[in-house]
Protein backbone atom coordinates (compact mmCIF):
# COMPACT_ATOMS: atom_id res chain seq x y z
CA UNK A 1 0.00 0.00 0.00
CA UNK A 2 1.13 3.56 -0.67
CA UNK A 3 2.29 5.60 2.28
CA UNK A 4 2.91 9.20 3.27
CA UNK A 5 5.90 10.52 5.14
CA UNK A 6 4.52 12.43 8.11
CA UNK A 7 6.49 14.99 10.11
CA UNK A 8 5.12 16.65 13.23
CA UNK A 9 7.27 19.63 14.22
CA UNK A 10 6.99 22.21 17.00
CA UNK A 11 9.12 25.26 17.86
CA UNK A 12 10.96 22.94 20.29
CA UNK A 13 11.88 20.53 17.49
CA UNK A 14 10.58 17.39 15.78
CA UNK A 15 8.02 15.27 17.63
CA UNK A 16 7.44 12.51 15.09
CA UNK A 17 8.64 11.44 11.65
CA UNK A 18 7.45 8.18 10.14
CA UNK A 19 5.41 6.73 7.29
CA UNK A 20 1.66 6.15 7.51
CA UNK A 21 -1.19 5.18 5.22
CA UNK A 22 -3.57 7.98 6.26
CA UNK A 23 -3.64 11.17 8.30
CA UNK A 24 -6.84 12.39 9.97
CA UNK A 25 -6.93 15.78 11.65
CA UNK A 26 -9.19 18.71 12.31
CA UNK A 27 -8.58 21.91 10.41
CA UNK A 28 -10.41 25.10 11.29
CA UNK A 29 -12.66 24.42 8.28
CA UNK A 30 -13.50 20.85 9.37
CA UNK A 31 -12.22 17.28 9.55
CA UNK A 32 -9.61 16.24 6.96
CA UNK A 33 -8.54 12.80 5.78
CA UNK A 34 -5.28 12.73 3.83
CA UNK A 35 -4.24 9.75 1.70
CA UNK A 36 -1.16 9.32 -0.52
CA UNK A 37 -1.51 11.34 -3.72
CA UNK A 38 -3.64 14.05 -2.07
CA UNK A 39 -3.59 17.42 -3.81
CA UNK A 40 -1.30 20.06 -2.27
CA UNK A 41 -2.97 21.89 0.60
CA UNK A 42 -2.16 24.23 3.46
CA UNK A 43 -4.70 24.55 6.27
CA UNK A 44 -4.76 26.00 9.79
CA UNK A 45 -5.30 23.35 12.46
CA UNK A 46 -7.65 23.45 15.42
CA UNK A 47 -6.81 22.16 18.87
CA UNK A 48 -7.39 18.47 18.24
CA UNK A 49 -5.84 15.06 17.91
CA UNK A 50 -4.00 13.96 14.81
CA UNK A 51 -4.64 10.30 14.00
CA UNK A 52 -2.00 8.54 11.93
CA UNK A 53 -3.16 5.23 10.48
CA UNK A 54 -1.05 2.34 9.32
CA UNK A 55 0.62 -0.81 10.65
CA UNK A 56 1.84 1.18 13.68
CA UNK A 57 -0.95 3.71 14.29
CA UNK A 58 -0.16 6.81 16.31
CA UNK A 59 -2.00 9.76 17.84
CA UNK A 60 -0.79 13.19 18.81
CA UNK A 61 -2.44 16.06 20.67
CA UNK A 62 -1.79 19.29 18.76
CA UNK A 63 -2.58 22.80 19.89
CA UNK A 64 -3.14 24.65 16.67
CA UNK A 65 -0.66 25.26 13.92
CA UNK A 66 -0.67 24.43 10.22
CA UNK A 67 -0.92 21.36 8.03
CA UNK A 68 1.01 21.24 4.76
CA UNK A 69 0.10 18.44 2.36
CA UNK A 70 2.07 17.32 -0.66
CA UNK A 71 1.31 14.17 -2.67
CA UNK A 72 3.81 12.05 -0.71
CA UNK A 73 4.42 14.07 2.48
CA UNK A 74 2.44 15.71 5.26
CA UNK A 75 4.07 18.25 7.55
CA UNK A 76 2.32 19.44 10.68
CA UNK A 77 3.78 22.63 12.11
CA UNK A 78 2.16 22.77 15.53
CA UNK A 79 2.41 25.27 18.38
CA UNK A 80 2.68 22.20 20.60
CA UNK A 81 2.33 18.47 19.98
CA UNK A 82 2.44 15.57 22.41
CA UNK A 83 2.30 11.83 21.95
CA UNK A 84 0.09 9.90 24.41
CA UNK A 85 3.07 8.54 26.38
CA UNK A 86 4.35 12.09 26.95
CA UNK A 87 1.10 13.41 28.46
CA UNK A 88 0.74 13.52 32.23
CA UNK A 89 -2.94 12.62 32.63
CA UNK A 90 -3.24 13.95 36.18
CA UNK A 91 -1.69 17.26 35.15
CA UNK A 92 -4.10 17.51 32.21
CA UNK A 93 -7.07 16.83 34.50
CA UNK A 94 -5.86 19.48 36.95
CA UNK A 95 -5.51 21.98 34.09
CA UNK A 96 -9.07 21.15 32.99
CA UNK A 97 -10.41 21.81 36.49
CA UNK A 98 -8.50 25.12 36.78
CA UNK A 99 -9.82 26.29 33.42
CA UNK A 100 -13.40 25.35 34.32
CA UNK A 101 -13.12 27.33 37.58
CA UNK A 102 -11.76 30.36 35.71
CA UNK A 103 -14.62 30.15 33.21
CA UNK A 104 -17.18 30.08 36.02
CA UNK A 105 -15.60 33.14 37.66
CA UNK A 106 -16.84 35.28 34.72
CA UNK A 107 -13.83 37.56 34.62
CA UNK A 108 -12.99 39.94 31.79
CA UNK A 109 -13.03 38.81 28.16
CA UNK A 110 -9.27 38.22 27.88
CA UNK A 111 -9.24 35.90 30.91
CA UNK A 112 -12.33 34.13 29.56
CA UNK A 113 -10.65 33.46 26.19
CA UNK A 114 -7.46 32.24 27.85
CA UNK A 115 -9.44 29.92 30.11
CA UNK A 116 -11.44 28.64 27.15
CA UNK A 117 -8.22 27.93 25.23
CA UNK A 118 -6.71 26.16 28.27
CA UNK A 119 -9.85 24.04 28.65
CA UNK A 120 -9.76 22.96 24.99
CA UNK A 121 -6.09 22.00 25.28
CA UNK A 122 -6.67 20.02 28.48
CA UNK A 123 -9.68 18.17 27.05
CA UNK A 124 -7.72 17.31 23.91
CA UNK A 125 -4.78 15.97 25.91
CA UNK A 126 -7.10 13.85 28.07
CA UNK A 127 -8.87 12.47 24.99
CA UNK A 128 -5.60 11.48 23.31
CA UNK A 129 -4.42 9.58 26.39
CA UNK A 130 -7.74 7.86 27.10
CA UNK A 131 -8.18 6.66 23.49
CA UNK A 132 -4.61 5.34 23.33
Amino acid sequence: MNTLTVSVVTPDGPVLEDTFEMVSCKAESGELGILPGHIPLVAPLSISSVRLKGPNPQRSAVSGGFLEVRPDKVTILAQSAELPDEIDLERARAAKERAERRLQAKQDEIDFRRAEYALKRALNRIEVVEEK
